[in-house]
């Protein structure tokens, strides 16, 4: 994947300003993250975060984030270098770079969940939440990561779809949620809003703590949503 088909697959259509970054982990593999927009601003995920929180559920540690102008995103990357304590480099001086795998064959997808919530990464609350979105490509995993700003966090559905939009794997065909605790597995209003805008009439699965399973819909999930029709500057 070259830095230039990795911008394309910014999902910006209402700022129009695309927007990339890569991780470099302990281990020297590299994870991209585009800039993905919602409908509801503030649930907007910078590259940053979803480079940063692409290496993290896959169970590694970001040493490098290579992004464009770095001086230009100092107030964005302070919180994140003060967390992680990684190096800054200007991604225009790398050419191709040769990102991870993140599609995984499953076979037994309750079991795969079962094992993705040992990579949460949940200090703060203790839940962990694991969640795996299927495309024609395979399966794209996603776990919750917290920080001790909790707004700062992305739970494991977003995850999940942030890392296959970046892949620029759209052909999103169903969406698996799991925890280990809680009565029912269920993705939070933040989620749903995300969902609704990148899989509004998808099969939803929910694996439930007791071992019960249940199949909704994201559109059934979250009624009368706000639609992105709803906005002028919109891209056609």
């Amino acid at each position: 994947m070259t830095l230039f088909n990795l911008e394309k697959n910014s999902y910006v259509p209402y700022s129009h300003k695309s927007e990339v970054a890569v991780v470099e982990s302990k281990n020297g593999t590299w994870y991209p993250g585009v800039r993905i927009e919602n409908i509801s601003f503030p649930l907007t995920i910078s590259a940053i975060q979803n480079a940063l929180f692409c290496c993290l559920s896959e169970a590694e540690y970001p040493t490098t984030v290579l992004i464009k102008n770095p001086l230009k995103q100092k107030e964005n990357l302070q919180y994140w270098q003060k967390q992680y304590g990684f190096t800054i480099a200007d991604i225009r001086e790398c050419n191709d770079i040769k990102m991870a795998s993140v599609v995984r064959p499953v076979d037994d997808i309750p079991a795969t969940l079962q094992k993705l919530l040992d990579d949460a990464l949940v200090d703060e609350s203790d839940f962990p939440v694991a969640a795996l979105v299927e495309t024609d490509a395979g399966f794209i995993p996603g776990v919750n990561i917290e920080t001790p700003d909790w707004s700062r966090g992305l739970c494991a559905e977003r995850i999940a779809l942030a890392k296959a939009i970046t892949y620029g794997l759209t052909d999103f065909k169903s969406l698996h949620i799991s925890t280990r605790d809680g009565e029912y597995s269920s993705p939070c209003g933040a989620c749903r809003q995300v969902m609704i805008e990148h899989v509004p009439h998808h099969p939803v699965h929910l694996y439930h703590a007791d071992g019960s399973q249940s199949r909704h819909y994201t559109s059934d999930l979250l009624p009368y949503s706000f639609q992105s029709s709803s906005l002028q500057n919109k891209s056609k």
